[in-house]
């Protein structure tokens, strides 16, 4: 219900946009479709990868590896994995719910979103070269720790 209360709002807003300055509402329109144009790529590459997994892992085996009983191994595991993927927040959020949906623990899905967005393993060379050495590789093993802390809190709001 709440989606067709915002998709509502935001075309009569874009209506608006478009009485009061119709060259730019235009050009805002292009931008975004642009903008959505370089996402759509990545986008379907990430959700291509995750129903080929889901495809080849039941929900058992989900369950199994990250689930609510894989306890703190599982939560481990979905926070390296994070560390080391690089999908952006409008992508991880959904796969996250796939995945719990498929059998997936809170907790773990926790870890795996929090490392996801807050440790660079593949982008740390450029963090690097901005930050320095020291401070770089500091924020991402503070991050990384901060992540089991996060899914911590989730696993005792959740149970």
């Amino acid at each position: 219900m709440d989606s067709y209360i915002f998709y509502g709002l935001a075309i009569v807003l874009l209506i608006l946009s478009f009485v009061k300055d119709k060259k730019k509402t235009k050009m805002a329109l292009k931008k975004a479709w642009k903008a959505f144009e370089n996402i759509l790529p990545e986008f379907l590459v990430v959700i291509l990868l995750v129903g080929f997994l889901l495809a080849i892992l039941n929900p058992e085996t989900i369950s199994k590896i990250i689930g609510a009983e894989s306890g703190w191994f599982g939560v481990i595991l979905a926070g390296i994995i994070g560390s080391v993927t690089l999908i952006p927040g409008f992508v991880a959020f959904p796969t996250a719910a796939i995945l719990l949906e498929n059998g997936a623990g809170y907790m773990q899905i926790a870890a795996f979103v929090s490392t996801l967005m807050m440790v660079g393993i593949i982008t740390i060379p450029v963090e690097i070269k901005y930050f320095g050495k020291k401070i770089s590789i500091l924020r991402n093993v503070l991050a990384f720790f901060f992540s089991f802390l996060v899914a911590a809190i989730i696993g005792m709001v959740v149970m």
